[in-house]
């Protein structure tokens, strides 16, 4: 059975699409899952993640680098060896982001807590409808006790797509681990482990 590929896409920086694709990587890999990362950004942070992880030992997981226009012919090639391929994009929308969700069996789009965020994936959005590709939408630094997941649902549902149930909170345990090449399943029990672990639970159901 092919693997499945993965997209993580958001045309504003900084709502933690590296972030995602690096930890969720982790997770599937330490479920037993063969795992592969695939960076199309030109920024290269998921690299130098996975360069620290691998210098620190055995990686567990396996990386990759395409161009747009090479996304995809690696994720042909990567589909037939691994169980997942994690595609992490470039924050923008344009024909360069296509093929990766074209290949796409899933397209995550992480939301940070605010309605600015979600203006920011209509384009990611309309592009997915596009291409008929899967979309979870997840939200990502959320604050315990504010209404803005309420906001951010209400907003959600005007665009007609709803978000995981699953909610990222706003974790220290994400940068920190990040910075030393690791996920936060790595770091020990905790609200940012029981987190991750139910998104990464909802995306495995999802896929099946």
């Amino acid at each position: 059975m092919a693997g499945k590929v993965i997209t993580v896409a958001q045309q504003k920086g900084g709502a933690g699409k590296t972030t995602i694709a690096a930890n969720l990587a982790v997770a599937l890999s330490r479920s037993g899952k063969k795992v592969v990362l695939l960076d199309t950004d030109p920024q290269g942070s998921l690299g130098r993640w996975f360069m620290t992880r691998r210098e620190a030992g055995d990686p567990g997981v396996e990386f990759s680098t395409a161009s747009a226009w090479g996304v995809s012919y690696e994720c042909d090639k990567l589909r037939k060896t691994f169980d997942y391929v994690l595609v992490d994009t470039p924050p923008k929308i344009d024909s360069d982001l296509k093929p990766a969700i074209r290949e796409s069996d899933l397209v995550i789009v992480p939301v940070s807590a605010s309605q600015v965020d979600v203006w920011a994936t209509e384009g990611v959005l309309d592009m997915a409808a596009r291409e008929k590709a899967e979309v979870m939408v997840v939200l990502n630094r959320a604050k315990a006790g504010t209404r803005v997941a309420t906001d951010v649902d209400n907003a959600l549902k005007e665009l007609g797509v709803s978000r995981a149930e699953s909610v990222l909170g706003h974790r220290v345990a994400f940068p920190e681990t990040m910075g030393v090449g690791k996920g936060v399943m790595e770091r020990g029990k905790g609200a940012w482990s029981e987190e991750f672990q139910a998104l990464t639970d909802e995306v495995v159901r999802r896929l099946s």
